[in-house]
């Protein structure tokens, strides 16, 4: 079956349906993986976007439900060179097609999105259609499009109710402002035992469980949206309790603390991100998923001070917070599919809780 891709300023590209044959509007991103494509699919980060994947051949080795990096796919859409007809894993349950037909997510293959990549860079981000309906008038989906926001997404995509994954060590509470699972996995990993709270959650809930530290994860939208949990962040912030973010958490913390934040021209979004850390010098490889950063020229200096920096096009990579147990960083450390040059982070985060334990 014949699909179109239209973009907002009347672009369009044909193709071939893959997955649900409904249509939809979203915000059309790309992401420059070469793996981890089953990654992308279930990041709680994508939601409200539909996804173009820059490297050419996406499915060859099927869906491995192990992979997941929360219980469903997220993104609105799914745009592709080519899919593998005959996926091939040992580990294989399925293919990409039936993934995204049952989880009723329209795609689209068979464009080329070497060109649709180069006009989301040159013009940036735009809203879009998938379709397998050919207009003959663009006016009234493009008058749709251009009225698309993304909006009510971290509420969407976070837990609905608190859950434990048991541990030995120090006691993490995990705030899911669309978490992904490998977060709350690569501190369990490390003995802790990490508490995983709805987005909502008031901060005197969280204090009153005595947490060693506090987690504050990845999530999709504009951070401005979050209002109500910026002002949890402020009290989280003027307790003394350790504190590690990561990405939209980074954000907001920011936010929290007075900074401001604003929208890239096409985003970061990847497993190829060179970081930069300002202490050492070190440049480390980071997977990245954002489309808001926070603007450094905003900071004040007795608050917070840039700790790393993206060397490609410069912009604010992580914080740390003067005379706090609070670090940030907009990449992401847990980093599945890879690369896991930053995951060191997490071994910072516990040694942090465990100077701070000892000063008590």
């Amino acid at each position: 079956m014949k699909a179109y891709l239209i973009l907002e300023d009347g672009t369009g590209f044909t193709g071939t349906s893959i997955g649900s044959a409904r249509e939809v509007i979203s915000e059309i991103v790309f992401n420059t993986s070469m793996t981890g494509y089953l990654e992308v699919l279930t990041d709680p980060s994508y939601a409200g976007q539909a996804v173009v994947m820059t490297y050419p051949l996406i499915g060859n080795y099927g869906i491995c439900r192990q992979d997941m990096e929360s219980l469903k796919p997220w993104p609105d859409g799914y745009i592709v060179r080519e899919l593998s007809r005959i996926p091939s894993n040992f580990r294989c349950e399925d293919t990409i097609q039936n993934f995204l037909a049952e989880n009723d997510i329209p795609g689209i293959c068979g464009i080329d999105t070497r060109a649709l990549t180069k006009l989301l860079r040159e013009k940036g981000t735009m809203n879009g259609m998938i379709t397998t309906k050919e207009y003959s008038d663009l006016s009234e989906p493009i008058s749709r499009m251009k009225a698309y926001t993304v909006a009510g997404v971290v509420m969407a995509t976070t837990t609905k109710e608190k859950y434990v994954l048991p541990g030995n060590g120090k006691k993490v509470a995990l705030m899911d402002f669309g978490a992904k699972k490998n977060i709350a996995r690569s501190l369990n990993n490390r003995g802790c035992e990490v508490t995983i709270y709805p987005a909502e959650t008031k901060a005197e809930e969280i204090l009153a469980s005595n947490p060693d530290g506090i987690m504050l994860s990845n999530g999709p939208g504009d951070p401005k949206e979050c209002t109500e949990i910026i002002e949890e962040l402020k009290k989280l912030y003027a307790s003394d309790v350790p504190m590690f973010a990561i990405c939209l958490g980074h954000q907001l913390m920011a936010l929290a603390t007075g900074a401001d934040t604003h929208k890239l021209k096409y985003g970061h979004r990847g497993a190829n991100h060179p970081v930069k850390d300002l202490k050492t010098g070190r440049v480390y490889i980071s997977s990245q998923n954002h489309g808001y950063v926070v603007d450094e020229t905003t900071l004040d200096p007795n608050v917070a001070k840039p700790a790393f920096e993206n060397v490609n096009d410069k912009t604010n990579e992580g914080l740390e917070y003067v005379g706090k147990n609070i670090f940030t960083v907009q990449f992401h450390p847990e980093a599945c599919a890879g690369p896991q040059d930053t995951a060191y982070l997490f071994d910072r985060f516990i040694d942090m809780m465990k100077m701070k334990k000892e000063e008590q």
